[in-house]
């Protein structure tokens, strides 16, 4: 929580690796995660003297997507640049990117926190390539612990895009909500894995504190390659409350890139904060601009996908669900495609959404899963919920067979099968088990002929006992109520 009489000024920066084949500029496959380090690498991407670089048709298509769905103005002119730097983890110590001509610009994203909604501006949409990777070898893997530095040059050329925020965030939540919501358009997209622990994903996050009612902004720090949703807020909250400190004991705040330990939960020093001029900027001889025509660009927006937004408002009008159950269904694409496909077997949305969100969603954190990782597949829930619906199963025992089915990956009617747990409904069977009851309970019986109504429950509870829980409820208590009547 930021001190009410200070506020938090936050703008994001995100690094988001395409899902091409091949890299930006050469034609290595950048699928190499987990490969043999330095075996996913060419001429072009290690920067030797006399190779060209080739724009990848795909990646610029995949990064036009991007922009038109955060509502950007697409230039029909952008032009690469070369940005300098002597960072051991770019072979060719400079990264083609984009500077004062970047891909898209002045888009905007909603966002949904709590009750409120607010409009993030993005700033830019540019494209660029990726780094390579330092490997730190030392006891706690971290460089300023490190005897020595490996470098993998796998990932560098990988195509990126960068995604830039105005300023406007003014909390962790809200910081971690627009990533929610971003990574959420780019999975609809499909231009990403956006695997955040494999690094296809990763945000800077630049922050400055000011007293409330001060215009001017405070001097920043970034926090480099935060990773998670987790680690993005505790981060900034970490930072804000340090920045904080600084400033109430008349210290002041020093221009930096910072790293979040997250084992420690605080942020320390990295280096000092490079300006744009650091970087040299210049055009790239070698390769032309690009020139994005209206055409080209509209014949992708008639391609785009149904986004978030839209498919949560689709949930609310075509499913009849509220605002909450169709926000967490749409969050992320797997949840709502796997609602969809359950809808498809067993059209009853209400009750598909309080299992999913209720009792599936509780296995899944349990079993630290994924819902498209899990062997209970859409036709397993649909399996379920048609046994309940048709009364062959209780909702108690459903409970029970959904943990057996979501761990063995067994259709919820073969357990049924396997263990003869069909609900017994045949009134004839449960008025014996009622009589039963009813005479091994006289003082249960007397209860309820005093007014205590909840005795009744107490009875039901019984029955279940005998029949292992395999009893129809709802028969039950009208039989027992029947019964006590006439008693």
């Amino acid at each position: 929580m930021v001190r009410e009489d200070y506020e938090a000024i936050i703008g994001l920066e995100i690094h988001v690796e395409l899902s091409t084949e091949s890299k930006m500029f050469c034609s290595c496959s950048a699928r190499s995660f987990g490969a043999k380090p330095n075996t996913f690498t060419c001429p072009v991407c290690l920067g030797m003297p006399g190779v060209l670089p080739v724009i990848n048709r795909r990646a610029v298509e995949d990064a036009i997507l991007v922009a038109i769905s955060l509502n950007c103005s697409i230039p029909e002119f952008c032009q690469f640049h070369r940005k300098n730097y002597f960072y051991p983890d770019m072979p060719k110590n400079y990264q083609i990117s984009q500077y004062d001509y970047p891909l898209g610009v002045k888009g905007w994203v909603e966002i949904e926190v709590g009750d409120q909604r607010k409009k993030v501006g993005i700033a830019r949409v540019h494209m660029e390539e990726d780094t390579g990777k330092l490997i730190h070898i030392g006891e706690s893997g971290r460089i300023s612990e490190a005897d020595y530095s490996l470098v993998d040059f796998n990932r560098a050329g990988i195509p990126l895009i960068e995604i830039v925020t105005e300023p406007v965030l003014r909390t962790p939540e809200e910081a971690k909500e627009f990533m929610k919501t971003l990574r959420n358009i780019l999975l609809c997209l499909g231009v990403s894995d956006c695997n955040m622990e494999e690094g296809s994903l990763r945000c800077d996050a630049n922050v400055s504190v000011r007293k409330k009612g001060e215009t001017s902004l405070g001097v920043k720090t970034e926090i480099k390659n935060l990773n998670s949703f987790k680690a993005l807020q505790r981060g900034l909250e970490y930072e804000i409350e340090r920045q904080i400190k600084l400033l109430e004991s008349g210290e002041s705040v020093t221009q930096e890139t910072r790293h979040f330990d997250a084992d420690r939960n605080i942020t320390t020093a990295l280096r000092t904060k490079e300006e744009a001029h650091d970087y040299r900027y210049f055009p790239d001889p070698d390769l032309v601009p690009l020139e994005i025509s209206s055409e080209w660009v509209e014949r992708l927006r008639a391609n785009l996908p149904e986004l978030p937004q839209e498919r949560k408002k689709r949930f609310q009008r075509e499913y009849g669900l509220g605002s909450l159950e169709a926000k967490l269904l749409t969050e992320e694409k797997a949840w709502a495609d796997y609602f969809e496909e359950v809808h498809r077997l067993f059209p009853q949305p209400k009750i598909i959404a309080n299992w999913m969100l209720t009792e599936l969603a509780a296995l899944l954190n349990q079993s630290g899963l994924k819902i498209d990782q899990s062997a209970f597949t859409p036709r397993h829930l649909a399996d379920l919920l048609k046994l309940l619906d048709k009364k062959v199963i209780s909702g108690k025992l459903a409970k029970i067979i959904i943990e057996e089915s979501f761990e063995r990956g067994v259709l919820p009617s073969i357990i049924v099968e396997e263990k003869g747990l069909v609900q017994i409904s045949d009134e004839v069977e449960l008025r014996k088990l009622v009589e039963q009851v009813i005479a091994e309970n006289p003082q249960a019986v007397a209860d309820y002929k005093r007014g205590k109504k909840q005795a009744v429950g107490y009875l039901v509870g019984q029955v279940m006992k005998l029949t292992q829980g395999k009893a129809n409820p709802q028969i039950v208590v009208r039989l027992l109520e029947e019964r006590l009547k006439l008693s």
